[in-house]
C-alpha cells in the first residue's frame, strides 16, 4: 500500500471516530497491518510530517492535604485571638497590686502632706519701660561747634552735652540791651518834664493840656521799656539755648549729628536720646479676675512685692520692686488689665524695652500643701492616692485651692502627715498594693499573699538530692 493510501485511510478513520485527537490515535496507533514499514533502504525511509496539536494543561484542583493545613492554621489564629482577648479582659479586672507572679507591687514616689505658708503669685510677661525718654532737639539754629559727651555715657541732670555757635545770639542780646537803655533814658527824661509841668500847673503858668500830654508820653515810654526788656530776655534765652544740657539723669544713646554740621531749631531727629535708667518701670498685664484682690491689698496700704526674672526664670531675680498702679480699663481682646511696677534698678540690670518674667506676690495663705503631681483628675473631680500603713493605696476625693508651680493647697479631704502618691499613680487603682521608693522588696514578699508563703514552704520542704 502506498503512503498516500495509508494517510487517506487514517484520515477517514479519524473522521469516523470524530475529532483531531482521535485522528492522531488512529494515525499512530491503528492496526499493525496498516502501519507502514520503514527500512533504511526503502523509499519510505524519510519520516512523514505529522501535525502536532497544542495542549493546554488544565488547572489542578487543591489537594486535600493543603485544604486541611489551611483550615488548621485559620483555626489556630482564631483560638489565639480569643485567648488574647480573654487574657486582657481578665487582667483588666484584677487589682493592680495582684498582677504578676506572687502579686508584685508597683514602685511609686510619695510625699507627706504638710502645712506651709503658700504665696499667691501672679506670673506675667512684662516689658521694661523707662520713666522718661527724651530726644535732644536744638531750640535754636546754627553750627554745632562741640559735642561734649561719649556715646552710651551716663549723664547727670544739667550736664553740658553740646554747644551751638553763640556769636549771632550774643550780638542780638547786645542790640536788645542797647534798645532797652535808650528807651529807659527817654522814659526818665519824660518823667522829669512831667514833674516840671505839674509844678508850673500849680503856679497856673501852663495849660493843663500840656501836662496831660506829657503824662501820656511817659506811659508810652514805660510800655516801650517793658517791650525792650522782654526782647532782651528773649535774646538771653536764645543765647542759653546754644548750650544743650541734659534735662534728666540717664543714659545717652548714639550720636546722630557730628560737630561742624548746621542744625535747625526743633529738628525731628535731634542730636541724641537720653533714657532715664534709675528708677525704671516694668509694664505687664494681670487677669481681670485678679483685679479685686490687687485693689484689696492696695486699700490696706501694704506694698505688693514684684520680682523681675530673666528669660529662663533663674533662681536669682534681676531686681525686686513694688507694685505701682493699675490701668483704668480692661483690654477686651485679652481680658487683662495693664499694670506697672517700679524698680530701683541699681546697677542697671533692667534695660529699656527688655522682656522679663514678672512674679507679683499678692498674699500668703496658711494651708495644707502637697506636690502638684499628687493631685489627679477623675470622673468625680480631683483626687489623690493616700498610702495606707499596709502599703495599699486609697483613692480619696479632695478639694484643691491656690497653687504654685511646685505645690498646691488642699482645702478639704487631706490631713497633715498623710502620705500621697506623687509618681507612678497612672498604674494604680483603689486598694492596689505599692512599694515605696527606698523600701526593701524582700520585706514586702510575705505580705503579698499565701501563694508566696506556700511557694517558700514547698521549697523548704523539698528533700535534698
Amino acid at each position: 500500500m502506498s503512503p498516500d493510501a495509508v494517510r487517506n485511510a487514517g484520515f477517514t478513520e479519524a473522521l469516523r471516530l470524530g475529532g483531531a485527537g482521535r485522528y492522531d490515535s488512529a494515525l499512530h496507533y491503528g492496526p499493525a497491518a496498516d502501519r507502514p514499514i520503514h527500512t533504511p533502504n526503502s523509499p519510505m525511509s524519510s519520516p512523514i510530517p505529522e501535525p502536532t496539536p497544542t495542549a493546554h494543561p488544565a488547572p489542578r484542583a487543591p489537594s486535600r492535604r493543603r485544604r486541611w493545613l489551611g483550615s488548621l492554621l485559620a483555626l489556630l489564629v482564631v483560638l489565639g485571638l480569643a485567648w488574647g482577648a480573654w487574657y486582657l479582659i481578665k487582667r483588666s479586672g484584677e487589682p493592680t497590686g495582684a498582677r504578676g507572679f506572687g502579686g508584685a507591687s508597683s514602685t511609686v514616689g510619695h510625699a507627706a502632706a504638710r502645712r506651709a505658708e503658700l504665696p499667691i503669685v501672679i506670673d506675667a510677661l512684662g516689658t521694661v519701660t523707662p520713666l522718661a525718654t527724651i530726644t535732644l532737639r536744638p531750640q535754636v539754629g546754627g553750627v554745632l561747634t562741640e559735642v561734649l559727651y561719649q556715646e552710651g555715657q551716663s549723664v547727670t541732670k544739667g550736664q553740658l552735652l553740646a554747644r551751638i555757635d553763640p556769636r549771632p545770639y550774643e550780638q542780638a542780646l547786645m542790640q536788645a540791651q542797647g534798645t532797652r537803655v535808650r528807651d529807659e533814658a527817654s522814659l526818665e527824661a519824660a518823667r522829669v518834664t512831667l514833674a516840671r509841668y505839674r509844678t508850673l500847673l500849680t503856679q497856673d503858668s501852663i495849660a493843663r493840656q500840656d501836662v496831660d500830654t506829657q503824662a501820656a508820653l511817659v506811659k508810652q515810654l514805660e510800655g516801650t521799656v517793658i517791650t525792650d526788656r522782654a526782647a532782651e530776655a528773649a535774646a538771653k534765652l536764645n543765647l542759653d539755648y546754644t548750650r544743650i544740657t541734659a534735662p534728666v539723669a540717664g543714659r545717652i544713646g548714639l550720636r546722630t549729628v557730628d560737630p561742624g554740621n548746621i542744625v535747625t531749631a526743633n529738628a525731628t531727629t535731634g542730636i541724641a536720646v537720653i533714657t532715664q535708667m534709675n528708677p525704671i518701670d516694668v509694664q505687664f498685664a494681670v487677669p481681670q479676675d485678679r483685679v479685686p484682690d490687687i485693689q484689696a491689698q492696695l486699700a490696706k496700704g501694704e506694698p505688693l512685692p514684684v520680682k523681675a526674672l530673666d528669660r529662663v526664670r533663674s533662681a536669682t531675680p534681676l531686681d525686686t520692686g513694688v507694685f505701682s498702679t493699675l490701668d483704668n480699663i480692661v483690654d477686651t481682646s485679652t481680658g487683662t488689665v495693664r499694670a506697672k511696677a517700679r524698680f530701683a534698678n541699681a546697677g542697671t540690670p533692667l534695660f529699656p524695652n527688655q522682656f522679663v518674667n514678672v512674679q507679683m506676690t499678692l498674699r500668703t495663705v496658711d494651708a495644707i500643701v502637697v506636690p502638684v503631681t499628687a493631685v489627679r483628675t477623675g470622673p468625680n473631680g480631683n483626687f489623690v492616692y493616700v498610702v495606707n500603713e499596709d502599703r495599699t493605696v486609697s483613692m480619696r476625693t479632695v478639694k484643691r485651692g491656690e497653687s504654685t508651680v511646685d505645690v498646691v493647697a488642699i482645702v478639704d479631704g487631706l490631713k497633715v502627715g498623710e502620705d500621697v502618691v506623687t509618681e507612678g499613680g497612672d498604674r494604680l487603682k483603689d486598694g492596689a498594693r505599692v512599694l515605696l521608693q527606698g523600701d526593701n522588696p524582700a520585706a514586702q514578699r510575705p505580705a503579698n499573699g499565701p501563694r508566696t508563703a506556700r511557694g517558700e514552704g514547698s521549697r523548704r520542704q523539698r528533700p535534698p538530692q
